[in-house]
């Protein structure tokens, strides 16, 4: 089964959540601690409590890489408990020329089995070659990020008086030859996407910002639907795996994945 396969499966069940595994050992409960694995086991936990209520898991990668030797293992071990059917993103906004990127590529793709990874497309088509090869794989390439600092390059205007990041946009739908491109553009954006819905087409979108950094989960879900483009990912990390920190913080992310889930469901299905 293909990235885009999985996707597609998991949204025709109307499961458009990407739970995002950022575990950082400061905020996991504290009754977790005295394990031998606490990291393990907290993935472990949140996997367990929502496999069948997710689209998809995002594994930001500073959070593993971080712990050194530990946080690789960590890594590999946490992706092994995700059912095959699921996606998975390796979220690292890799980018660069050559021998380098090829390396990223192999591995995220080839190592770690990721379906998926996150890519920053501003050193150019050659620096994103080796991803893109994979035809198997989907790579959410950077169009419009969630945070403050968009504004400093990817607002930029041009000659046309576009924005740079829809000039990114435009690139992208070129090189999705192998049908196995995606964009990143953040919940936090909504005019924007409401502008820009119709330029991004037909390419699965993974959408940061909704929950700590204010994007509305109603609104980007409703301008998807409004636009019959059945194909994106909301991702939330903060508001599901760190719901408690109680002995059942699991149950709790659980309880709160179902209540996001039938808020989606509704707007889907009226």
């Amino acid at each position: 089964m293909t990235a885009l396969e999985k996707l597609k499966k998991q949204n025709e069940n109307l499961k458009f959540i990407c739970v995002g595994l950022d575990t950082d050992i400061n905020k996991i409960p504290t009754s977790l601690k005295s394990h031998h694995t606490p990291l393990l086991e907290f993935n472990k936990k949140i996997i367990e409590a929502t496999y069948n209520l997710a689209g998809a898991y995002k594994f930001n990668l500073a959070f593993y890489e971080k712990e050194g030797l530990k946080g690789l293992d960590l890594l590999h071990e946490s992706i092994q408990l995700i059912p095959s059917d699921i996606l998975i993103i390796g979220d690292g906004k890799r980018g660069d020329i050559g021998n380098t990127s090829q390396k990223y590529a192999e591995m995220l793709y080839d190592e770690f089995k990721f379906d998926s990874a996150t890519l920053n497309p501003y050193m150019g088509r050659d620096s994103l070659d080796p991803f893109l090869a994979y035809k198997s794989k989907l790579n959410f390439i950077l169009a419009l990020t969630s945070n403050p600092g968009a504004n400093d390059f990817e607002k930029i205007k041009l000659a046309d008086n576009s924005f740079l990041y829809q000039e990114v946009i435009k690139k992208v739908m070129l090189w999705n030859k192998n049908n196995n491109c995606g964009l990143v553009f953040g919940a936090t954006k909504k005019e924007e996407l409401l502008n820009d819905i119709e330029l991004i087409g037909n390419l699965p979108v993974l959408l940061p910002g909704v929950g700590a950094q204010g994007g509305s989960l109603e609104e980007i879900v409703k301008i998807f639907k409004q636009n019959r483009l059945p194909n994106f990912l909301i991702n939330i990390s903060r508001g599901i795996i760190y719901k408690s920190s109680a002995e059942d913080f699991a149950d709790h992310a659980r309880a709160e994945l179902t209540a996001i889930n039938k808020i989606i469901t509704t707007i889907m299905t009226e």
